[in-house]
């Protein structure tokens, strides 16, 4: 299952597990929680954002959720099915 979710999720994936970067990287197994957590809190202020918005009827706010949202999916995508590299490289630890 997991190597569906990675070939469905490559586009994302393949941003942070490019070769690019060959050689030493610092990783932490608390930098994929911590990665896994902000994805969650991200996901999260995107669906308040989009209840107060429809509540209000403004679509102003459409932007933060958008990126809120986009923030959070990347997260989660690196987050459970990334590699280490990728993982250390969205934390930019090398």
């Amino acid at each position: 299952m997991k190597e569906i979710l990675r070939k469905l999720c490559s586009p994302v994936l393949s941003l942070f597990e490019s070769s690019e970067g060959e050689g030493e990287y610092e990783y932490k197994p608390s930098h994929r929680t911590i990665l896994i957590v902000l994805g969650l809190l991200c996901l999260v202020i995107a669906s308040v954002s989009l209840m107060v918005t429809i509540m209000t009827g403004e679509a102003a706010g459409i932007i933060p959720i958008m990126m809120f949202l986009f923030t959070g999916l990347v997260c989660e995508i690196v987050g459970w099915l990334g590699s280490d590299r990728a993982v250390a490289r969205i934390w930019k630890r090398r």
